[in-house]
């Protein structure tokens, strides 16, 4: 295969991290493809789909906690956000997790309440989803893995004739993308959600302290985990030190709100 054609489709992978075609709320680079409206209605279809498979909660004092942390954190939203009618449902299931869908969808796990075991940690979780509906992460993940296969498709096509070498350094190029590209890409969005999602629970009253609490409990509660390399999450210490690093803000806001009595009080 002509060396050329393997440099071009290197370079024009590395573009595709670098060429922004909007900003996220903390100002850094995106590459966007899809219309909002198009990773809208995507996430309201999964959302229903979801409904239909997974059984929600009937306990009605952890709906109406989990319902509460929700409607203080969509109070400090910016008003595009803010004034749309969001939908939120505890599943009754054991996974420990939650998530915030496009189209104002939130999903909280049972599970996740034997490991957030207060408001402010809960509130952590759901702000970390929230954020990233905020900063688009769902269609800059769709988009980058939709130019990625298309570069490396186009490049297959116009290199000629296929061949065991040939089908190596593709499978070879393809790896790259991944770890290179697309695993490093969903880590840099995980840390922008955390660091959005502490900025929203500190405005929406809950203690931003708790937020390395809950990341501690989740490292007593998991497993051994994956390297960060391989891994779309940062560790669990890494999330630690940079919730921390940046915790000034945040906590002086949760004081302010305290000294004039209007934390959040969601027990």
């Amino acid at each position: 295969m002509n060396k050329n054609i393997i440099r071009n489709l290197l370079i024009g992978a590395a573009a595709i991290a670098l060429v922004a075609c909007s900003s996220s709320p903390t100002g850094r680079s995106q590459f966007v493809l899809l219309p909002d409206s198009q990773l809208d209605k995507m996430g309201v279809e999964s959302f229903a789909a979801m409904k239909t498979e997974i059984k929600t909660s009937s306990n009605t004092v952890l709906t109406k906690h989990v319902q509460c942390v929700a409607d203080r954190i969509i109070q400090v939203l910016p008003e595009e956000y803010r004034d749309q009618a969001w939908e939120v449902v505890l599943f009754d299931d054991k996974q420990v997790n939650a998530f915030a869908l496009p189209g104002y969808k939130i999903g909280v796990y049972t599970g996740l309440l034997n490991i957030a075991s207060n408001q402010s940690q809960l509130a952590s979780v759901m702000g970390h989803e929230v954020g990233h509906v905020l900063a688009r992460h769902s269609n800059e993940r769709v988009s980058t893995q939709l130019a990625t296969s298309q570069i490396l498709a186009l490049g297959q096509k116009l290199s000629g004739e296929s061949t065991p070498i040939k089908q190596a350094i593709f499978q070879g190029l393809g790896l790259g993308a991944q770890y290179g590209i697309i695993l490093p890409f969903s880590r840099a969005h995980e840390s922008e959600a955390d660091l959005m999602g502490l900025d929203l629970m500190a405005k929406a009253g809950f203690d931003p302290r708790e937020s390395t609490e809950l990341w501690r409990n989740m490292s007593a509660n998991s497993g051994k985990q994956p390297s960060e390399m391989m891994s779309t999450h940062p560790s669990h210490s890494t999330r630690i030190d940079d919730l921390n690093s940046n915790m000034a803000e945040p906590l002086a806001i949760y004081q302010q709100l305290v000294s004039l009595n209007k934390q959040a009080n969601c027990y």
